[in-house]
């Protein structure tokens, strides 16, 4: 990695980790009316928030480390697009954790150096074609996983499953973008270690 990239690497890791996100798209309102929650309610959301909010960040970590290895500008550039509007998502779920008095994960740091190594390993080693395909997978699990937390979320947290519900369209919109610049499928083995490596983080990430 030369000096430049090292910089560009650093950088994104502090701004991500310490700096205040600011989203460039208003948080997603919800069409109806917020509800009072009860503690326990307040403490679930937190919980699932803060899981998202992890995703988010190892979101930044992946993308940093695939434009950093990309050698298409074009694709850079999109890696790049796909990045801010994970910006945004960084922001609105560090919002709604501040709203529910909950904090995000103590092991933010060592969730962003491990996706960081995946992205820039995924690029360099395999090329841009296999790097779009972490992309394709990754958004897959993702566009899944934000499902299964509509679901979770107390019927009475419409401000929570609004965010949540964008997340998905954008996670499902970067996902046909990968398809689209030609993004190869994933061995089956490599899809399940993935799985397996994300549930750890979000069982561990709920908790600490």
């Amino acid at each position: 990695m030369s000096t430049n990239a090292f910089i560009l690497a650093a950088d994104s890791a502090l701004r991500t980790l310490f700096a205040e996100p600011r989203a460039s798209r208003p948080t997603p309102q919800a069409s109806r009316a917020e509800l009072a929650l009860t503690a326990d309610e307040q403490r679930e959301s937190a919980a699932l928030m803060r899981v998202n909010h992890v995703g988010e960040v190892c979101a930044q970590a992946l993308y940093t480390g695939q434009a950093l290895a990309c050698q298409n500008p074009a694709l850079r550039a999109q890696l790049a697009q796909a990045s801010r509007e994970e910006t945004d998502h960084l922001a609105w779920t560090q919002q709604r954790l501040n709203e529910l008095k909950g904090r995000p994960s103590l092991l933010n740091p060592l969730w962003y150096a491990g996706a960081f190594a995946i992205g820039y390993a995924a690029g360099k080693l395999g090329g841009d074609q296999v790097s779009l395909g972490f992309v394709v997978e990754t958004e897959r699990q993702v566009e899944a996983h934000l499902q299964s937390h509509m679901d979770l979320l107390p019927a009475a947290d419409n401000a929570s499953r609004a965010i949540v519900a964008q997340m998905k369209a954008d996670e499902i919109a970067h996902a046909q973008m990968a398809m689209k610049a030609g993004a190869v499928a994933l061995p089956d083995p490599v899809k399940s270690l993935m799985q397996l490596a994300a549930k750890v983080m979000t069982t561990v990430a709920q908790r600490i």
